[in-house]
């Protein structure tokens, strides 16, 4: 049985594509759009159109830009010897919010999954390795995530690079500030482990 109308059930059934949005939270999101004022109603929808129509890929380390080349890759003071690898702009946008990393970056867009049929050649890494032989490269920090994905994207990026002789590093992983030992997995317990620093 249909409760709404066909425009409103229409929009809940879009916003519920967007990852994250169950049908609970979309028909909560669709009533807010309905009942916000006319005129944020359009700013919304103008800047979803805006942000499709206007962001791209940065020339160089294909994060999401709405320029040829992102502010990152444009500023003349940053450590263009050190690339730092990551899964997605997110992850790249974290990493600055620390204000401690100086180097560039290089965004894959994914991660190698051959469960979901992601390969080597579905995300940006013919791009690095292009980088890599055209830029003066001294080291590459991989920063993908900790997940099966992600290491195994790590391994294959590590392959790909030793043999150039351009040092390659991984970030640590390891215990969360304020975590308690007695609930964290083997791998994490592991991984900070072999991560250590000495003190």
């Amino acid at each position: 049985m249909e409760y709404y109308s066909s425009h409103i059930n229409k929009l809940i059934e879009q916003l519920s594509r967007l990852p994250g949005i169950g049908a609970k939270s979309a028909q909560r999101l669709a009533f807010h759009i309905l009942n916000m004022p006319k005129d944020q109603v359009e700013q919304l929808s103008a800047s979803i159109v805006n942000a499709k129509a206007n962001v791209q890929y940065c020339k160089n380390c294909y994060t999401l830009t709405d320029q040829e080349i992102c502010p990152i890759c444009n500023n003349p003071r940053r450590n263009r010897k050190v690339i730092m690898v990551v899964e997605n702009t997110r992850d790249l946008a974290a990493y600055e919010k620390t204000g401690k990393y100086d180097g560039v970056y290089h965004v894959l867009h994914g991660a190698i999954s051959p469960m979901l049929g992601i390969g080597p050649d579905d995300i940006k890494l013919k791009e690095l390795m292009q980088r890599l032989s055209q830029d003066d490269i001294e080291e590459v920090i991989i920063a993908t995530n900790s997940s099966l994905e992600g290491e195994t994207t790590a391994m294959y990026i590590s392959k790909l690079v030793k043999p150039s002789g351009i040092r390659v590093s991984r970030i640590a992983s390891g215990v969360p500030v304020g975590g308690d030992l007695e609930y964290i997995d083997e791998v994490t317990l592991l991984r900070a482990l072999e991560g250590r620093v000495e003190l």
